[in-house]
């Protein structure tokens, strides 16, 4: 039961997990334990590897491997985008769509709004 539950909700599945063990063994507490438990390892070694990469930042192979990886992000967050696109259009249809990317366009571009107020405003659109 804990495996469908946890596949119906958006994230991962480990922290899922965690979580909801984390509850049954000790309530509010045991989640926060238990999060932590799950989270802090990937935080820590994350926070180490950039921390070694600032320090080589001026080496040439880490240059090569930073500009490197750069067009496969750019990839990843283009299909994003596509995938996110379909399913607002799906979803909402082509009027509602195309006036948040006109919107979007022109607050980001022209009156400089900070993208996270974006972002905010049109979850709250959403709904």
């Amino acid at each position: 039961d804990m495996l469908a539950i946890a596949n119906a909700l958006p994230g991962p599945i480990a922290t899922k997990m965690a979580g909801f063990i984390g509850y049954q063994m000790g309530g509010v507490f045991g989640v926060i334990v238990a999060l932590i438990a799950t989270i802090l390892p990937s935080a820590i070694a994350v926070i180490l590897l950039f921390k070694f990469l600032h320090l080589f930042k001026d080496s040439p192979k880490i240059k090569l491997m930073t500009k490197s990886i750069q067009p496969i992000i750019a990839v990843l967050l283009a299909v994003m985008a596509y995938q996110f696109l379909l399913t607002a259009f799906e979803k909402s249809g082509i009027l509602h769509l195309t006036l948040l990317v006109v919107i979007s366009f022109f607050a980001l571009g022209k009156w400089k709004v900070h993208p996270s107020l974006l972002i905010i405003c049109t979850l709250i659109y959403g709904g």
